[in-house]
């Protein structure tokens, strides 16, 4: 496992599209659905313990907010070659068994991923109703085998200013967690 940080893409960006598989229930998912919506994108998978660390306290974060009209999703872009656990069957498998109230997608060709500049998982990236990011980076400051509460303070935070039509503070602290897991030769180059 190698302990990977987030790129921290630049405030402000547009975030891009997506039209990706959604194993468990076989419908595709785009970003267009989210139209004049907050959008919370989680980069996940099935098997980085960083992931599961906070899976059930992001699930609850995820129910409390669309209640409030934050529109959340999941991808995993992981190479099911490198652990086969993160292959589209099993996140299905995952989706149904966590309850998960969010679609749960499939990226096979990695290119969502490099678009978002993901790096990591979890990496979040949360975007205005204009879909226009104003938060990348950590859930909370909690870690596998540190002390602290998973409460997801500091994505809570942001949601709730974006929910309140406010600023979002800049200072933004990077998610960290296992490296997304890139087929051979489609390494990104934006981390050279």
């Amino acid at each position: 496992m190698a302990l990977t940080p987030s790129t921290m893409l630049e405030l402000g960006t547009s975030a891009p599209d997506f039209d990706l598989p959604e194993p468990a229930t076989g419908a595709t998912v785009s970003r267009a659905q989210f139209a004049g919506k907050p959008l919370l994108v989680m980069f996940t998978c099935n098997h980085c313990p960083y992931v599961k660390h906070i899976a059930d306290a992001f699930a609850d974060f995820a129910r409390e907010y669309q209640e409030h009209g934050l529109a959340v999703v999941a991808i995993s872009a992981n190479d099911p070659a490198h652990r086969a656990e993160d292959g589209p069957e099993f996140m299905a498998q995952e989706a149904k068994t966590r309850g998960n109230p969010f679609p749960y997608l499939y990226d096979e060709t990695q290119a969502v991923a490099k678009a978002y500049r993901a790096a990591c998982t979890p990496d979040f990236f949360l975007f205005d109703a204009d879909h226009r990011l104003v938060y990348r980076g950590q859930f909370d400051d909690s870690r596998p085998g540190n002390t602290l509460p998973v409460n997801g303070a500091d994505l809570r935070d942001a949601v709730k200013a974006v929910l309140a039509g406010l600023s979002v503070p800049d200072d933004q602290r990077p998610s960290m967690g296992c490296n997304i897991k890139w087929k051979p030769g489609n390494e990104p180059d934006y981390f050279g």
